[in-house]
């Protein structure tokens, strides 16, 4: 079992009809807001059916952050889009805007955090073990949302999007254990000794964060926690 720190994306508005494009340009028409989410993973069984993508190994559970932070109030955290490398890949035209790469990035503080079920017994606090930010993400949303919409696919009021892992350039901010531990082979050790390669029955998990700037109130989007039971 692995949590994955992602960002969701809520969308809004009349939607795309079936068969219809979203252009990069208009995605943002289309986005109500955002949350956290964890996308629980079976990795053993994601790795079983990894040649035809994550299916059993994605789909038994979501879990989503209480409320939703609209995309009016993080349009002040936005930021240039992450930059590519010269020598990359050229990105397809219709992924490209030059609004979206001056502003298509969002500067969103990302943490998780775990307890243990002796931890919780102990009354410990939850122990830190990712710290990265959006900014870090290779896509933009809007052009996971007109990738998406690209064959036509019509999404509406509703929707939520997933960001895929959240992780940065470092290994602390690794954003699930699979990466954290190097596809199982280093493990991470707790403050009472015990120490995983991935979670186990019992773990509960809290992903955060945040959105601040200097002169800005800062803006929560409350824990998105959950526990594995047995």
């Amino acid at each position: 079992m692995d949590y994955e720190l992602e960002m969701g994306m809520w969308l809004g508005g009349v939607g795309n009809r079936l068969s219809e494009p979203i252009r990069i340009a208009d995605a943002f028409d289309h986005v109500f807001g955002f949350c956290l989410l964890n996308d629980w993973s079976a990795r053993g069984i994601q790795m079983f059916e990894s040649m035809l993508g994550p299916f059993l190994g994605k789909s038994f559970a979501t879990t989503v952050s209480p409320w939703i932070v609209t995309a009016e109030a993080l349009e002040p955290f936005r930021t240039t889009s992450f930059p590519r490398p010269s020598n990359e890949f050229d990105t397809a035209p219709y992924l490209l805007d030059e609004r979206d790469r001056l502003a298509g990035g969002y500067n969103v503080e990302l943490e998780a955090f775990v307890r243990s079920t002796a931890m919780r017994m102990r009354g410990d606090a939850f122990l830190r073990i990712c710290q990265t930010n959006f900014r870090h993400m290779y896509w933009t949303w809007a052009q996971m949302l007109a990738h998406h919409a690209s064959n036509g696919c019509n999404l509406g009021a509703g929707d939520l999007i997933g960001s895929g892992t959240c992780s940065g350039p470092a290994i602390s901010s690794a954003g699930c254990l699979l990466e954290l531990t190097v596809r199982s082979v280093q493990h991470w050790h707790l403050p009472n000794g015990e120490q995983r390669l991935y979670l186990q029955d019992g773990d509960e998990i809290s992903l955060r964060a945040k959105a601040t700037l200097p002169g800005r109130v800062t803006i929560g989007f409350g824990d998105c926690v959950g526990m594995i039971v047995a």
